[in-house]
């Protein structure tokens, strides 16, 4: 069982780029949260339209291993919510108001997961760094 290292590096390859990952989707989440109450700049516009980031998987060649990265960021084509506010300057010829597809709570839990996914990545990364670090103690002696 011959490992000349490429085992950690390909470990904490992996794990970054699950760190770059999940860092995008957090973004993603945070823009749709910031705009969950905007609404249109026009009378009947459509407001912000949720967004939801994919992920896709590469093959890093030099470490021969697959890595995640994030995907297309894609618009959430579920319906708008509608309000009847008719004096709200975005308000429609009816008095209806579209606000944006976002669910704050669906976000949060959203965020929560992505969270926990990052978190799972720096310790796969502080593992394996203290893994370097004892075999490295073990060969000086």
């Amino acid at each position: 069982m011959a490992d000349d290292g490429s085992d950690f590096a390909r470990s904490m390859t992996i794990a970054t780029s699950g760190l770059r990952a999940q860092a995008g989707r957090m973004r993603v989440i945070s823009e749709n949260i910031a705009n969950a109450d905007s609404t249109a700049q026009t009378a009947g516009g459509d407001p912000y339209r949720r967004k939801v980031p994919t992920f896709s998987s590469a093959l890093d060649r030099t470490l021969d291993a697959k890595v995640v990265t994030l995907g297309r960021v894609r618009p959430d084509q579920s319906a708008f919510r509608v309000k009847y506010e008719p004096s709200n300057p975005a308000a429609d010829a009816t008095g209806n108001v579209k606000y944006p597809n976002v669910n704050p709570l669906v976000e949060m839990t959203d965020m929560r997961d992505a969270q926990r996914s990052y978190e799972a990545n720096l310790n796969i990364i502080s593992a394996t760094r203290r893994m370097i670090q004892r075999t490295l103690d073990i060969l000086k002696s």
